[in-house]
């Protein structure tokens, strides 16, 4: 939804790829985005590879640099932002999988929790810190041979400070009220920024 709203704001027209809980790196969407024209992209990656518990630390790395070099096949010089994921407590230092809380749902609620061990970290598990860490490193490497191409902390767009104010509904998912922040950020920070510093 924040991308509908970031677009709407900025007056740009929205080609939105996003799947929803199975955002997991496909190849097929990298050539779709190599595919089509683009005068500015963004990839938002991550929450749902540790939430579904797909990969590995020494697997991401490569994925993210394979979709990264099928996109650059059709776009080499177009601005393409990289976008860590936003503030999700349950997952920032908990690998996945992620599982409905049969606790909560004893008690009429829907909410999520990470069902992963954080001693697993060291074995190569994911979580939004290391997503974090792992996607400022791969762009900082190759920003030397690609200046058009930027990191976004995801928590710029939603992080510690606004979590007391607009709670994840289920402890995973944002509601309608900080989707429109997310989107307003978005739009503020990048999209209404003329002209894009970074832009060929």
């Amino acid at each position: 939804i924040w991308p509908v709203v970031a677009a709407r704001l900025a007056d740009v027209e929205l080609v939105n790829l996003g799947f929803g809980g199975s955002a997991l790196l496909d190849p097929f969407v990298a050539r779709t985005i190599r595919d089509a024209p683009a005068d500015l992209i963004s990839l938002k990656l991550g929450i749902n590879l540790v939430n579904t518990d797909l990969m590995r630390v020494r697997a991401f790395g490569p994925a993210v640099h394979g979709f990264l070099d099928t996109i650059r096949d059709g776009h080499p010089t177009t601005p393409l932002l990289v976008v860590s994921p936003v503030l999700c407590p349950i997952h920032e230092d908990t690998p996945g999988p992620g599982a409905f809380d049969l606790e909560a749902l004893a008690q009429g609620e829907l909410r999520f929790r990470a069902t992963g061990d954080p001693a697993e970290i060291a074995a190569g598990k994911l979580t939004l810190t290391v997503i974090r860490e792992e996607l400022a490193r791969i762009v900082t490497d190759r920003q030397a041979h690609d200046p058009h191409l930027q990191y976004v902390d995801g928590r710029e767009l939603y992080g510690q400070a606004d979590a007391a104010d607009h709670p994840l509904l289920d402890a995973l998912h944002p509601d309608a009220a900080t989707h429109q922040l997310m989107g307003e950020r978005f739009a503020r920070s990048v999209l209404t920024t003329e002209p894009l510093s970074w832009a060929p």
